[in-house]
């Protein structure tokens, strides 16, 4: 917490407070300073006063305000009698300022017309005076330099990093949509090929009916062939072929065959070496194609997860159930040996990893972005998080989605 309000401080937007608790802090100095040893001459007075005047001219324009602080600097240097504090921190705090806002050549700019400065007053006291010059110069020119450095640096990693998670979180959700026109294509042709079959045997069944009948016939089959063609050519072009080559990319499957279908993913799932308990409600065989695609693809790419983040040791529960046509459905994990790692599963790609990656499970997608893609096309919202020691994946496909 204080470190990220720390951060907001030196956040561009909050210049004008910065440098309003210095103007705050200059004139607190000049009011409360002991004057009995050190008194402020008049010319002390404008300087001081020069330099706070600076601060409201730095929020707007800190190259010039930079400028502006550094030969006010040298000049309460070079004419003032007493020891220069405003104008130095103002100078001091000018450099972090410009640091931190403006570009590297008006940084360098800025920086430079200090070190002028302050080595032209040095000149009468050089060379035997270098080691004084050279602390002065690293107190008021190197530290906030190389602190302004550090934030600005920090800011641009943090940038970098946003715009890295945006860009693989879009690549995921487009990885899934492009997942699902294949698998779109895929159900289509597997219909379509059913629909030709039957028009040839009602063709050859029907062989000694009215011609225009067969004629009828005809051309639905050839109209059904030639769709099938094309719907296979754009087969060939979505789909990826390393799903072909580790045999997890879509096989069209009836409805009926859903509950037997998860079966068998739980299967695998224990071959990896978890403990699944698995409630398969038998009336997901009633779902329509679309759905009962999704619910499969969900449970693999959550056995998956367990798998990856849990590890091996890990007991998984697999709950899908059917209410009023909507299903529910559900993995939830005991964290393995090692706990929940929520940083670890958090939804940005669900690439990170606390266990082995498991080849034999299938990857569905692109880890929690690519099931709340999936889940969101059809009407649901999934909902990930901590679960006692464990994680658990929820959601709720609701009736007619896949219409």
């Amino acid at each position: 917490m204080v470190t990220r309000w720390v951060s907001r401080l030196f956040d561009d937007r909050y210049a004008w407070l910065r440098l309003t608790l210095l103007f705050l802090s200059g004139v607190g100095y000049l009011l409360l300073r002991p004057v009995a040893t050190d008194p402020y001459t008049p010319v002390d007075w404008v300087f001081a006063a020069a330099a706070l005047a600076l601060c409201p001219v730095g929020v707007r324009w800190p190259f010039p305000g930079m400028l502006g602080a550094a030969l006010v600097f040298a000049l309460a240097v070079c004419f003032g009698q007493a020891e220069p504090i405003v104008p130095q921190v103002g100078a001091t705090w000018a450099v972090l300022e410009l640091t931190l806002r403006v570009p590297t050549r008006q940084v360098a700019v800025g920086t430079g017309a200090l070190l002028v400065g302050y080595l032209a007053d040095s000149l009468d006291e050089l060379p035997w005076g270098l080691p004084k010059w050279l602390y002065g110069v690293a107190t008021v020119v190197g530290v906030p330099l190389l602190l302004g450095l550090n934030i600005r640096a920090g800011r641009e990693l943090a940038r970098q990093a946003e715009q890295r998670v945006a860009v693989e979180a879009r690549a995921a959700r487009t990885d899934e949509r492009a997942a699902i026109a294949r698998e779109l294509h895929d159900l289509v042709a597997h219909h379509v090929a059913s629909m030709v079959l039957r028009v040839g045997v009602a063709r050859h069944v029907l062989r000694g009916t009215d011609p225009r009948v067969g004629e009828v016939f005809d051309d639905l089959h050839a109209s059904g062939s030639t769709a099938l063609t094309d719907l296979r050519r754009l087969v060939a072009v979505l789909r990826n072929p390393a799903l072909l080559a580790d045999g997890s990319g879509y096989v069209p499957i009836e409805p009926g065959a859903l509950p037997e279908a998860l079966a068998e993913t739980v299967d695998r799932a224990v071959k990896t070496g978890l403990a699944v308990e698995a409630t398969i409600d038998p009336e997901v065989a009633t779902l329509d194609t679309v759905r009962g695609l999704a619910v499969l693809r969900l449970t693999q790419e959550g056995l998956a997860n367990v798998a990856r983040h849990a590890g091996p040791a890990a007991r998984a529960r697999v709950c899908v159930r059917m209410r009023d046509g909507d299903v529910h459905w559900e993995v939830s994990d005991d964290g393995g040996e090692r706990g929940t790692d929520v940083g670890a599963r958090r939804d940005v790609d669900g690439g990170a990893r606390r266990g082995p990656r498991r080849p034999e499970m299938p990857e569905a997608g692109h880890g929690l972005t690519g099931m709340r893609e999936r889940v969101e096309l059809l009407g649901g919202s999934l909902v990930a998080g901590p679960d006692g020691s464990g994680w658990r994946l929820r959601t709720v496909l609701p009736a007619g989605a896949g219409r």
